[in-house]
């Protein structure tokens, strides 16, 4: 693992909340294998053994019905963890994780988890107040999504895309549409009127690659409050 995967790594909370020691114990000297997109990660049925972290690309998280249709339950990203939950649960993933995009992930050994837990109690104590401090930023952002409208939450995706504060930007989407109209709670049909709403404001739609002419003013126009966008 390279000083930025670790540095990465320690700035999680749940990591952060084990402590070094504890992690090199639990990852042990395991590199971060490369997935390419539409590979599966483990499928839903699979015994939870272990859970994920993200150093890059997108994963998504879903379960198939018995009708055979599939049912996005959420995309993580970089610097997320995944399938923590049903691994100290216990028993088998309740949902499948594939790919969406080229993604480099690490797997967390889950019986070595239980160890450290077993020999210093508090462990789990640490963890529980780290997974309650992320499970407040995912209802903020929940929140968030609730008071933006449909082109200001596709404006914000867009800007977290890219690495500039101003002037004209090229990205391309990390992932299909459909995908992320899921990810920020609305149908593909909404994020493609959404999108429309956005030409005004200078966003330009070419397949799986958008150009925004002026990273400033779409960033004023997703801060500002809905009622006016």
């Amino acid at each position: 693992m390279t000083v930025n995967e670790w540095t990465m790594l320690m700035a999680t909370p749940l990591f952060r909340a084990m402590g070094p020691d504890i992690v090199r114990s639990v990852i042990q000297s395991r590199a971060a294998q490369h997935f390419e997109r539409g590979a599966q990660i483990f499928q839903q049925g699979d015994p939870a053994n272990s859970f994920f972290f993200i150093f890059e690309g997108w994963v998504k998280l879903y379960r198939q019905r018995e009708d055979g249709e599939e049912v996005v339950v959420t995309i993580c990203t970089a610097g997320e963890t995944f399938a923590e939950g049903a691994m100290f649960m216990g028993g088998r993933y309740p949902v499948s994780a594939e790919a969406v995009s080229m993604a480099r992930i690490i797997r967390v050994d889950g019986g070595a988890l239980r160890k450290a837990i077993e020999q210093q109690p508090q462990l789990a104590f640490d963890m529980l107040a780290a997974a309650s401090a992320h499970l407040r930023l995912l209802v903020a952002q929940i929140e968030q999504l609730k008071v933006q409208s449909v082109p200001q939450r596709i404006a914000d995706f867009l800007l977290k895309q890219g690495h500039a504060d101003a002037g004209p930007l090229t990205i391309a989407l990390p992932y299909e549409k459909a995908l992320i109209a899921n990810r920020l709670g609305m149908t593909p049909e909404s994020f493609s009127r959404g999108l429309a709403k956005l030409r005004t404001l200078g966003v330009e739609v070419e397949r799986d690659k958008v150009r925004i002419a002026d990273i400033s003013k779409l960033t004023r126009y997703a801060r500002k409050k809905a009622v006016d966008s």
